[in-house]
């Protein structure tokens, strides 16, 4: 699952609302105005406005929470970390300011730090669904998927209807080889939003493993139809054309992969391959070279390159993509 996770406005437990405490203040025109500009994700005059505010008054928590939240969506986790601590430092018991500050660790790397701050979250809301779903995926980015399975379950205890939580604990499952528990996962949430294109192409993933690659084309399909800029279907669904050996298919899904995705390695990987099929070396080549350009330390495209440089006669530069792999502990077959 891809660290550029997408989520709502509402994930990372923080209502937009203004409270009380921020209202009475002054600042409140000011904090008004930043709740608004974040309603319409214009996050640079959000954080204008909260700024403005903070300026007016520097004692209400909720105000840094808010300007931590829209920093975080501009996807600037550093300051957005620097903004719930201070409102974490106002208000030791702020509970959603502890879950913000987690989601941004987690989008910093800083993985314990960000299980520590949700952990303290459901510490001081036993009932915050968001705080155990959002550790759980921390959970599944560490490869601890017994743990994240429980997180998002107890997240789905809380709140039945919650899709990511079922979105999340599928992965985890399939991540497991649980493909059954992960088939039922995506099947509820697609139930529950029959809109949500990640989990047509999640639950297409399986069909393909399990080698049912019309129904894996049906979904990746579908998938491509609720959101035409979805990369990572059109690539997946190429390598279930490709299984098929509907090659010119394949090769048009990875190329609008490519087109949507220009950094995507792993299409342009898997169309040389196809071309690799054809005997279309040079593509082939071409491909690999790509592939390896942006991501250079993936062994296995240095042994497929070297299998289309054999087959053309050029064994010099074979043997030097041989070399390479054996150094990246790949070793050729």
């Amino acid at each position: 699952m891809n660290a550029c996770k997408c989520w709502a406005v509402a994930l990372v437990g923080i209502s937009l609302l203004p409270n009380a405490a921020a209202s009475a203040d002054t600042g409140k025109e000011a904090y008004e105005k930043g709740i608004s500009d974040l309603l319409k994700q214009d996050y640079d005059a959000a954080i204008t406005a909260f700024t403005e505010a903070i300026r007016l008054n520097p004692k209400v928590p909720n105000v840094f929470c808010k300007r931590g939240f829209a920093y975080q969506k501009k996807g600037e986790p550093v300051q957005a970390i620097a903004d719930y601590t201070e409102a974490i430092r106002l208000d030791r018991n702020f509970a959603q300011a502890y879950c913000g500050r987690g989601y941004s660790y987690s989008h910093n790397g800083e993985l314990d730090n960000a299980i520590a701050d949700f952990t303290d979250a459901i510490g001081l809301d036993r009932r915050f669904a968001r705080a155990y779903e959002n550790r759980g995926w921390v959970f599944e980015q560490k490869g601890e998927h017994d743990k994240a399975i429980a997180d998002h379950s107890q997240a789905i205890r809380l709140n039945p209807k919650y899709v990511l939580a079922y979105q999340d604990r599928g992965w985890a499952y399939e991540q497991k080889g649980e493909c059954e528990k992960a088939i039922a996962d995506y099947n509820e949430t697609i139930r529950l939003n029959p809109k949500y294109a990640k989990a047509y192409d999640s639950r297409g993933r399986i069909a393909a493993k399990q080698c049912e690659f019309d129904k894996a084309i049906a979904d990746f399909t579908e998938a491509i139809q609720l959101n035409p800029k979805y990369a990572k279907a059109f690539c997946n669904r190429g390598v279930a054309y490709g299984h098929k050996c509907e090659y010119d298919k394949a090769i048009t899904d990875y190329t609008e992969a490519i087109r949507l995705d220009p950094k995507y390695a792993f299409a342009y990987c898997k169309r040389g391959s196809v071309y690799g099929y054809r005997c279309e070396h040079d593509k082939a080549i071409a491909d690999y070279t790509e592939a390896i350009r942006l991501n250079p330390t993936d062994a296995k495209v240095y042994i497929k390159r070297a299998l289309d440089y054999m087959r053309k006669g050029d064994r010099t530069r074979a043997e030097g993509d041989f070399a390479q792999a054996k150094k990246l502990s790949y070793m050729a077959p």
